[in-house]
């Protein structure tokens, strides 16, 4: 929701820095995707400095593509290579979230955090195979912008469950908006067959 509505609104403001940075956006993709696989290993020990790690991380996740913007070096395989990382990244916090709460006894909290996980990866697979079918799809509550920000809200917080609640059922509720939206698409053009 955020991501399309807002699109690539921080290109203005970043175009000064991202002028000068002379880092390939593929490097700057990888270095958030380590930052946050670092997380992900700290969240089950500290659940404060992992959310610090990934608000760090997603500095990068947002450079990367104003930086290839800017300087002229988008490429289909950076926008493959970030997507890519993106979902592990997803399901390596998701994860660790679910580890830190099942070995504290949580099992509901490890459940959700699994769920949301599941749902997350549907919500890309969604709009991917929309995609592939020839369908824009960005519709849906819960895209990744939104489940970063909440992620890291719960864990500077501590306040997992209600967080982890909410994404759960929100994820899900996207995966079916998205599926809706392809539906409707095959019913508003008579060649497309669902």
């Amino acid at each position: 929701m955020i991501s399309h509505r807002l699109g690539h609104f921080l290109d203005k403001p970043l175009f000064p820095v991202a002028r000068v940075i002379s880092i390939h956006p593929n490097f700057l993709t990888l270095a958030g995707f380590l930052i946050t696989t670092i997380a992900a290993l700290v969240i089950p020990f500290n659940l404060l400095a992992g959310g610090l790690l990934i608000l760090s991380g997603g500095i990068f996740d947002i450079l990367d593509g104003v930086v290839a913007r800017v300087n002229g070096r988008t490429s289909r395989f950076g926008a493959f290579l970030d997507s890519l990382l993106d979902r592990y990244s997803d399901a390596f916090i998701l994860l660790s979230i679910a580890w830190y709460l099942a070995s504290g006894g949580d099992h509901t909290g490890s459940f959700l955090s699994l769920g949301t996980m599941l749902g997350a990866l549907l919500v890309s697979y969604a709009r991917a195979r929309a995609e592939g079918l020839g369908i824009d799809n960005r519709e849906g509550l819960m895209e990744r912008p939104e489940r970063i920000i909440m992620l890291i809200f719960a864990l500077l917080t501590g306040w997992l469950l209600p967080v982890l609640w909410i994404m759960f059922v929100l994820t899900h509720v996207t995966v079916i908006q998205r599926a809706y939206a392809v539906w409707r698409s095959g019913r508003d053009n008579s060649g497309f067959k669902v």
